[in-house]
């Protein structure tokens, strides 16, 4: 069963709230009948408003004018009319085939007024114009400034005497339809005549309205035009008036059905006009301006189906000439509404999936069907053919290419199964008579060079068929390929000209020649000669030129002889009026058959030999001897390592007669032999030397240096009697601490002392050595106290700048923790905490200096026995 689907057909608000509620509108009248001063009429504007539109509501009042359908279209009537009546139409239960449809509704007011107008030869023009369209329409530039006409014409009697008693043609169309970005769908744009004219229908251009300025002309302006003629907007891309949806959206002209593929989601301005013609006569057109928006939705359906090949898609009913294998396919997007597929083939065979591929076993015409959703809410079907006769192969060729000439076209096609019977060319040739031409061997003519992009379509008996498209070149002359156009022959030689190009050829002066109608002919002239070649295509003429220019022998200068250092390439040099040319030596050169080939001789003395021709018998030799020198020799010395910021010595040596070091940083002396490097990072020196012809011999060395040494043995400290006492060195590989009293191992970076008391401090000093011996010295107090652990605090400071008691801090003595140390002013307020031994008060609060005053102060620690330690007392600070 076929189901018909329809399409969503609705418009975007707008950005600008005094034009945004209007999304199309028409106008149309009926007769009333004679009256006092001519005929009267009922006229009837409509305009449409999308429901979801935030922009404002429909006019109470609109102006409309009426204008003489001719030149100088004068105003005959003008007026406000007030809206008459108000339609809501809401698609409430869309299709439940149609995956997410957007909302379907429409606000309609009708603005109803009648007028009598005398008869006229050219008959009126009603006009309502309002600004603005919307933004953002797909097939509009600048659709946000564009306003919109509406009008209807009331027709004179210049078409027919009768014509002025007109009932105007009025759309019928349903406006709540469903339409969804690339599916098929159809509008119906159909109208009635209650007079029984026959109507036709077209696409046209939307007529500008309104401005910004002026969103409501009051009055509208006349047309610029007759027939009721305004300025169209300006459309984009590849949308115009003819064609609003694009190229795949055609409307019938008989039936006002607007069918075909929807465009991508958005909004489109489609404008409609239907011809009522009477007797035989147009007598008017009526207008209806939408803007019609597609929907981003999906439809379960299914559309005549694809036949695949090897990628290739083919045509339904008249291809399947390729292959016996095929894949089939729904042809339209992913639907998550088709939830089935069953495919069944004319031979017996039937598949489920959404894309089977089928080899068919014999030749024949065959079906295929396509059922989605079967036995399923959504089902629908559709059938289509496939001829199987592979074996056709199109083609053709042409002979002939310059323009005003006949040029002839020859079908190569083969067919295995059937009979090629039917050939349809395109000549791509728009401005001849002869454009096209079924003939099987056609001949055209062109007028005009260039490309030519030509079609040819050809059928055979069992209903194959196939396109192809081919350019071809014409031009203004057949085109000659010469060998050469400059070349030299020896007195007493032959030589072969050659030319290439479709057609027949003639060479002249034909002296001194050989098959002078041949492209190849034998030459043997005596004097300089320059050949005109003729190139005759179907009489399409051109011609080309060869100068032989006669010598009496080869000119030849090899290169001077030289000398290079072993193991060296160079280039050899010659030059010469000869056209070949050929040196021995050939296993110690790029190319022997170069001019100027690149040598790497092995043998000393070399001595290359170069042959120059111009003719079998015309020829000549030169000689260049190639001598070879050893390189000097040279040492850089050894690599070495030294510490950072020391002296390397370098020891070079040499035969040659000059030197340098690269780069010279650190030496002392860089035209030495024997210069001395001092450095601070590793350096790798390059010695050069030159011998007597210039060959330049290179060692290196490297000196490596050792980062740089820095010795740690901590921070001067304090512990109490009996309290071990950890180090922790860094900075090396090895260590030595002196003197040595009271720890576990003066040789290690982390020895443990114990204090007896026999003194007060002691000063270790340590030294830390790199892997090669580089050092670095370091020391390190100990003060030695005889008491419990506790913290020191003195009774006062003088933050007063002169560098002497500037804080106060205490002193943790026999403390592995501090865990705070706190000063409060005479208030209890906090203004001063830390954790850190030694880290002390400046005086300040929030950064001001505070007065002479006594603060107390609180400490808490703990002890290397894990005991807590709590003391308090007061500093004076003295200003």
């Amino acid at each position: 069963m076929k189901k018909l689907l329809l399409l969503l057909i609705l418009a975007f608000p707008s950005a600008f709230a005094f034009a945004a509620h209007i999304t199309g509108g028409e106008m149309y009248y009926t007769l009333v009948g004679p009256a006092t001063g001519g005929i009267r009429y009922r006229i009837t504007l409509k305009l449409y408003r999308d429901c979801n539109s935030s922009g404002a509501p429909l006019d109470p009042s609109v102006p409309i004018s009426i204008f003489n359908n001719s030149a100088p279209f004068n105003s005959v009537y003008s007026q406000s009319v007030t809206q008459t009546s108000f339609v809501k139409q809401n698609l409430s239960a869309p299709n439940p085939c149609i995956q997410n449809p957007p909302p379907v509704c429409y606000e309609t007011g009708f603005y109803t007024f009648e007028v009598t107008l005398p008869a006229t030869a050219t008959g009126y023009v009603v006009t309502y114009q309002r600004c603005c369209r919307i933004a953002g329409i797909n097939n509009l530039i600048g659709s946000s400034a564009a306003g919109a006409t509406y009008t209807a014409i009331i027709p004179g009697t210049n078409s027919l005497p009768t014509a002025p008693s007109n009932n105007s043609a009025r759309f019928i169309g349903i406006d709540t339809v469903i339409t969804c970005a690339n599916n098929t769908f159809c509008y119906d744009f159909s109208a009635t005549d209650p007079d029984g004219d026959s109507l036709s229908y077209n696409f046209s251009n939307a007529f500008l309205g309104g401005s910004q300025q002026t969103p409501a002309p009051n009055p509208p302006s006349a047309p610029v035009a007759a027939g009721g003629v305004y300025s169209s907007v300006n459309y984009s891309g590849s949308f115009s008036g003819s064609s609003p949806l694009g190229s795949q959206v055609t409307i019938n002209p008989q039936t006002g059905l607007m069918c075909g593929v929807a465009p991508a989601p958005g909004i489109y301005v489609v404008t409609v006009s239907v011809n009522e013609y009477r007797q035989g006569v147009l007598i008017a057109t009526q207008r209806k301006d939408l803007q019609i928006k597609v929907g981003d939705c999906n439809i379960a359906k299914s559309v005549p189906a694809v036949f695949d090949i090897n990628g290739i898609r083919l045509q339904p009913g008249v291809s399947g000439c390729k292959s016996f294998t095929y894949t089939f396919a729904n042809d339209i997007p992913p639907n998550p509404l088709i939830t089935s597929y069953y495919w069944e083939v004319s031979d017996g065979a039937t598949y489920t999936t959404s894309s089977p591929t089928h080899t068919f076993q014999d030749t024949g015409f065959y079906t295929v069907k396509l059922v989605i959703n079967r036995g399923q809410d959504c089902s629908d079907s559709l059938t289509t053919s496939l001829r199987v006769y592979p074996g056709f192969f199109p083609g053709f060729t042409t002979v002939g290419v310059c323009a005003n000439t006949t040029i002839r076209f020859f079908d190569t096609t083969r067919t295995i199964y059937g009979a090629v019977n039917s050939w349809n060319w395109n000549f791509d040739d728009p401005g001849s008579s002869s454009n096209t031409s079924t003939a099987q061997n056609p001949t055209h003519v062109y007028n005009t060079a260039g490309q030519k992009n030509l079609v040819f379509v050809v059928r055979n008996s069992v209903g194959c068929i196939d396109t192809v498209r081919k350019p071809i070149d014409i031009l203004t002359r057949p085109p000659i390929t010469l060998a050469f156009k400059d070349t030299l022959i020896c007195n007493g030689d032959t030589m072969q000209l050659r030319a290439s190009g479709n057609g027949n050829f003639s060479w002249s002066p034909t002296t001194n020649m050989i098959n002078p109608t041949s492209p190849d002919p034998l030459v043997h002239p005596t004097a300089t000669t320059s050949y005109v070649v003729t190139l005759n295509d179907q009489g399409c003429i051109g011609t080309d030129t060869v100068r032989v220019q006669v010598v009496n022998f080869v000119s030849l200068q090899a290169m001077p002889d030289t000398l290079i250092c072993i193991g060296d390439s160079m280039r050899l040099r010659a030059t010469t009026n000869g056209l070949q040319y050929l040196w021995d030596n050939a296993s110690t050169l790029n190319n022997p058959a170069l001019l100027n080939p690149t040598a790497r001789p092995i043998d000393n003395p070399t001595v290359y030999t170069i042959t120059s021709r111009i003719g079998p018998r015309c020829f000549t030799r030169d000689t260049v001897v190639v001598s070879l020198t050893p390189y000097s020799s040279v040492s850089a010395g050894s690599d070495t390592t030294i510490c950072y910021n020391n002296t390397a010595q370098l020891n070079g040596a040499t035969d040659g007669r000059l030197l340098s070091w690269v780069p010279t940083t650190g030496l002392n002396d860089p035209s030495s032999l024997t210069p001395t490097a001092t450095l601070r990072s590793t350096t790798t020196y390059v010695l050069s030397t030159v011998n007597g012809v210039g060959c330049i011999s290179r060692d290196t060395v490297t000196v490596n240096v050792n980062p740089e040494v820095f010795a740690f043995a901590g921070r001067d400290t304090a512990v109490v009697v009996g309290q071990p006492l950890q180090f922790n060195a860094s900075g090396g590989e090895t260590y030595q601490w002196t003197p040595s009293t009271a720890l576990s191992s003066p040789t290690v970076p982390n020895p443990k002392a114990v204090y007896n008391g026999s003194f007060d401090s002691i000063r270790y000093f340590l030294t830390v050595r790199d892997s090669i011996g580089c050092d670095d010295q370091a020391t390190v107090l100990v003060k030695i106290f005889r008491t419990n652990p506790r913290v020191f605090v003195p009774s006062a400071f003088s933050p007063n700048g002169d560098g002497k008691n500037e804080i106060v801090a205490p002193v943790a003595v026999g403390l592995t923790k501090l865990d705070y140390f706190r000063i409060y002013n005479r208030w209890g307020q906090l203004v001063f905490e830390t954790t850190i031994n030694g880290k002390g008060w400046d005086g300040r609060i929030a950064g001001q200096p505070q007065g002479t005053s006594t603060y107390v102060w609180i400490v808490k620690g703990t002890d290397f026995t894990g005991k807590s330690v709590f003391e308090k007392g007061t500093v004076t600070l003295i200003r």
